[in-house]
């Protein structure tokens, strides 16, 4: 497969939108994964550490919430064109209302893949 072109966004939820933020971060899934070169997009909430544990053992489970509750999505598309429309409908579409649910402006860090 040739080189593809990743997003990676880091969103900090505040602890009383969770539930609002899954809701919301499945539909947003649904319509993402519509747009035109996209080859996937995952969320995944940060429920492990390995902090404290011997290496090779299973993570730790986080047992409270400091601050916030981090979620990330990875989104995937075969080229860079393609992530600019996408990118611009997200915004268009979602930053308004994720804004309110999260501590701080969701971070995100883009380039291609190796």
């Amino acid at each position: 497969m040739e080189k593809t072109f990743t997003e990676i966004k880091l969103f900090k939820v505040k602890p009383d939108k969770i539930e609002q933020f899954e809701s919301f971060a499945k539909k947003m899934e649904k319509e993402q994964n519509k747009k035109n070169g996209c080859i996937t997009i995952k969320y995944m909430k940060r429920f492990y550490t390995i902090d404290g544990i011997e290496l090779g053992n299973t993570p730790r489970e986080l047992t409270r919430i400091v601050k916030c509750v981090k979620y990330y999505s990875v989104w995937e598309f075969d080229n860079k064109i393609n992530y600019g429309n996408a990118i611009a409908w997200f915004f268009d579409s979602y930053a308004k209302d994720l804004s309110k649910i999260l501590i701080e402006p969701f971070d995100i860090n883009i380039g291609n893949s190796l």
